[in-house]
């Protein structure tokens, strides 16, 4: 997979996974979200998750604030 040309994304402090594991609160690339409602995020081709859009705040140009 790769995860090039998407938009970069930060995950608010105590973001948990699909899973209820809390994940690492880095930068991550968003690769999409999928018809029940996660976003996928990946920190690399390795390490990817899937969690709750309304955790995140996309780094962009203009820097798009999707959390509240």
């Amino acid at each position: 997979m790769s995860i090039t040309d998407k938009y970069n994304v930060q995950v608010e402090s105590g973001t948990r996974n699909h899973k209820g594991f809390f994940v690492e609160d880095t930068d991550y690339k968003l690769v999409g979200i999928d018809q029940s409602g996660w976003a996928l995020i990946c920190m690399n081709d390795a390490v990817c998750h899937y969690v709750d859009p309304d955790n995140l705040t996309i780094l962009a140009d203009g820097s798009v604030e999707i959390a509240e």
